[in-house]
């Protein structure tokens, strides 16, 4: 038989289990399914106990019995490895996928949480394989899995069932001129940021708030000074800021009637994080 390595882990120790209380030697009920679990993973197997254990147990099944070797710990030990194995692939794997944009035919791919790319049918950008676009929808692939983005969606997570883990560690890579940029979401829209540390909170235009859903005008008027002159603006609550897999909640915005290249991202953000910068990488460690 064989022994799928996607089952719940419960599934597997009692069909293993069902091996054991259905064969009469315990020879013939483990070497099957150890057997087929060593062909699946590979001679190396997921780790240097994945790897001896099963030749161990084979060469012993050859002897007159396996006295002293108790099959509940024969089952526990694969089903282990099985789920080391799992738990490796699901980390490498997960990613979290966005369109920033449409550039002509070409999709604006945000993977997680990169500079955005231009990427168009046909091509891979970071194993993330853009199939077709049209308008402002983008159809790409990992790992057989196929699935539609839309240009300001929520970033989706790509190979992980769950929709990814939470991080909490951001890298930045200065761009020209020395600024931190860098793709993100607010309240699951997406948005460009760059980095200002000399600003209190982040800051936004009038059309960037009505394009992620912002009720800007419920919000507390205050006055702004600009190079145009005093002019008034809205303090609001953002529910959410995300940048690739790290997110925060509850954080205080400005927005203002001033056209943005992008928004800011000032300090009700960047007091969260434990910061650090060597040349020209940032380093934002979440602290709370």
């Amino acid at each position: 038989r064989t022994l799928e390595i996607d089952m719940a882990p419960t599934l597997v120790a009692s069909r293993i289990a069902l091996h054991l209380a259905g064969r009469r030697s315990p020879e013939a009920a483990l070497l099957s399914p150890v057997q087929t679990y060593s062909s699946r993973f590979g001679a190396a197997g997921s780790s240097p106990e994945g790897a001896a254990a099963p030749a161990v147990w084979q060469s012993q099944s050859r002897g007159p019995g396996l006295k002293g070797i108790d099959p509940t710990l024969v089952i526990s030990r694969v089903v282990m490895m099985i789920l080391i194995g799992f738990a490796s692939s699901t980390a490498a794997n997960a990613q979290s996928v966005a369109l920033a944009g449409m550039l002509g035919s070409k999709a604006l791919l945000v993977v997680d949480g990169s500079t955005p790319k231009t990427v168009a049918a046909g091509e891979t950008h970071q194993g993330v394989k853009v199939i077709s676009t049209n308008g402002d929808q983008a159809i790409i692939e990992q790992s057989g899995k196929r699935i539609t983005l839309r240009v300001g969606d929520a970033p989706v997570a790509m190979g992980s069932g769950e929709g990814g883990a939470k991080g909490n560690r951001i890298v930045l890579v200065a761009g020209s001129g020395g600024h931190f940029m860098t793709a993100g979401q607010v309240n699951g829209k997406a948005a460009q940021f760059m980095v200002d540390t000399g600003a209190t909170s982040i800051a936004m235009s009038y059309l960037d708030a009505e394009r992620t859903g912002i009720n800007f005008k419920g919000g507390q008027p205050i006055q702004l000074s600009t190079a145009n002159g005093v002019t008034q603006g809205f303090r609001v609550k953002l529910a959410s800021v995300r940048i690739g897999d790290v997110e925060v909640y509850d954080v205080d915005a400005v927005v203002t009637p001033q056209a943005m290249p992008f928004m800011l991202l000032g300090n009700s953000f960047l007091t969260r994080f434990k910061m650090t910068q060597e040349n020209d990488q940032m380093t934002l460690v979440k602290r709370y």
